[in-house]
């Protein structure tokens, strides 16, 4: 497609004595012409970051390019760069839109006829790489869904196809799974979906396509990435940024504003593309366990979890057999202890150091074992054993797990 694009820019450049360009719907940089006078920094910033910034998007927005169905004028922004007048002429195939073409300036009767020709055609060149991206992608879901399949023939199949095909490479494997906050046992709204795929199509660029898979559930999706010839450390940074990228997508995508709407997950480091479940499975308690306890974050990786990676396998029922009586009967809603149980959690997670409990807390030191006492007394736990403190904080561990999301 891109030779094919970047073939009709040229010819209608020279045929217009003009510099053109052409995005995508979402004002992404897909070809451009040389440049033919002067050029604002708008065009500068689509050219280095085949993007625009959010501000510029939106004013692009505001007069109408998504509407558009003939030849439309955006007006000059100088706050944003965007210091020249815009010719731009929608792409569509059977009303779809499928991107723009670009002048810089004024346009006379011949340019907009010239325009109008050259969107048809850019249409029909869009259209035909859309349907053989569709297949190809399709093609790879399949695969990749087998690659994350209970059955290790299966897996090895898929990984052994999907580097036969060229659709990745070889090398050591690391998955990233994204979600966001919504009922337990849900589906993702048809919203919540879109961001995912935007955010994960956003992280994926970052990647070469065959060091890359993606993969959509019902209430998460999957990246897979893939580094050959890389060192381990090297590894584990260049996953950590990605995550956040993803992160940092999500939450704009989503609108929120709030950090804490999404999470990402992030699995261990495997050596073959066949071990890529493994990678998927940790990167799916790494998400649960974050979104569940909001104590790691909103980007976790599988190996800070600590005791969480342990009791994330229990099933819920499992989790909550586990909870000492007595703290089970402290931990419910209606008996009205959430400061005992805070000040509970506090003293625990502080290694039971009463001072450094009671700084965090906000209580004096004789507040902090009064409510300790009540504790014992609820609970028939005794703080000053190390084996009841022990089971009172994986309680309280395995009670975050369980909470309904």
């Amino acid at each position: 497609m891109a030779s094919e694009l970047q073939q009709l820019l040229d010819a209608l450049s020279a045929r217009l004595g003009r510099s053109v360009a052409m995005d995508d719907a979402r004002i992404r940089l897909l070809a451009h012409t040389a440049h033919t006078g002067d050029v604002d920094d708008a065009r500068i910033e689509s050219i280095m970051n085949r993007g625009v910034s959010a501000a510029l998007s939106a004013h692009v927005a505001r007069h109408g390019a998504a509407r558009a169905t003939d030849v439309f004028t955006v007006p000059p922004c100088p706050e944003i760069g965007f210091t020249a007048e815009r010719t731009g002429m929608p792409v569509r195939y059977n009303g779809a839109l499928r991107g723009y073409l670009w002048l810089i300036g004024p346009t006379t009767p011949r340019d907009v006829e010239a325009l109008r020709e050259a969107a048809g055609q850019a249409a029909l060149i869009l259209q035909r790489d859309h349907l053989a991206d569709e297949v190809s992608r399709s093609h790879e879901r399949e695969h990749v869904r087998d690659l994350v399949a209970p059955d290790p023939s299966v897996r090895d199949e898929a990984a052994a196809a999907l580097v036969e095909e060229g659709l990745a490479v070889a090398g050591p494997v690391t998955a990233l799974v994204a979600t966001v906050s919504h009922g337990a046992g849900e589906p993702l709204a048809e919203q919540q979906r879109l961001a995912l795929d935007l955010s994960l199509d956003h992280a994926r660029r970052r990647l070469s396509p065959t060091r890359a898979l993606v993969l959509s559930r019902p209430d998460h999706a999957l990246l897979l990435t893939i580094w050959p010839g890389t060192r381990s450390d090297g590894i584990e940074h260049a996953v950590g940024e990605l995550a956040h990228v993803l992160h940092e997508k999500l939450v704009a995508e989503l609108g929120t504003g709030r950090r804490t709407s999404c999470w990402v997950g992030i699995g261990g480091r495997h050596r073959r593309l066949a071990e890529a479940h493994v990678s998927y499975r940790e990167a799916r308690q790494a998400t649960d366990v974050a979104r569940a306890t909001h104590a790691m974050g909103p980007v976790a990786a599988y190996a800070r979890l600590g005791v969480y990676a342990l009791l994330a396998k229990l099933s819920p029922d499992e989790l909550a057999e586990g909870i000492h009586p007595g703290l089970r009967r402290l931990l419910e809603p209606e008996s009205g202890h959430q400061d005992l149980v805070e000040t509970l959690s506090t003293y625990l997670d502080h290694a039971g150091d009463a001072q450094r409990a009671a700084a965090r807390l906000h209580v004096h030191r004789s507040t902090l074992y009064q409510r300790l006492r009540r504790v014992e007394e609820l609970t028939g736990l005794n703080m000053s054993c190390g084996d009841d403190r022990l089971t009172a904080h994986l309680g309280l561990k395995m009670a975050q797990l369980h909470r309904p999301p």
